[in-house]
């Protein structure tokens, strides 16, 4: 152990006085001499700055300026009459709060007084037969078979106009 202690100290013995150049740093002393005689320069001060101004863009509706035009046509809306309208007068039925997606056909009756068809909404499952309105853009109940349901919708077409939009509810086999 003390062999490898003395070896130690002396491999670096050897190499701190190999560091040791005798203080010959004339050409340092030359070049900071030069340094300290040049004229001292001054510090420009910093730019003025404008504050920001917030930018606020009021073109996100318009064209993309990266697009290629688009060549517009003017059509005139041309004014359709129709006779075609629901009765706003009329009592409301219950099963007109629910939306037609909410309904799915779950079976058919049949008795001496008529066809009737079975719908479930809202976990309840209500009878139905033609004549019946269901659903919230004013549907009529126009047919029922063993399998459907057929509806007749009254639905807003523009301002002032409504048009008759034919749905069908198939009967749910699950």
């Amino acid at each position: 152990m003390n062999r490898i202690f003395l070896f130690c100290t002396l491999v670096a013995s050897v190499l701190v006085a190999g560091c040791d150049s005798g203080g010959d740093y004339r050409d340092l002393s030359l070049y900071m001499d030069d340094v300290r005689a040049k004229p001292k320069g001054s510090i420009e001060p910093l730019p003025k700055f404008s504050p920001y101004e917030a930018f606020t863009y009021s073109a996100s509706g318009e064209r993309s300026p990266f697009d290629k035009p688009i060549k517009v046509e003017v059509v005139r809306k041309q004014k359709v009459e129709s006779d075609i309208r629901p009765d706003l007068d009329r009592v409301k039925q219950f099963l007109e709060g629910f939306s037609f997606d909410n309904f799915a056909m779950v079976g058919t009756l049949s008795d001496d007084r008529g066809f009737y068809a079975l719908i479930s909404a809202d976990g309840n499952v209500y009878k139905v037969e033609v004549g019946d309105y269901l659903g919230r853009n004013h549907g009529r109940v126009i047919g029922i078979t063993d399998s459907e349901i057929q509806v007749l919708e009254i639905v807003k077409n523009g301002p002032e106009s409504w048009v008759e939009r034919p749905r069908t509810l198939a009967l749910n086999e699950s």
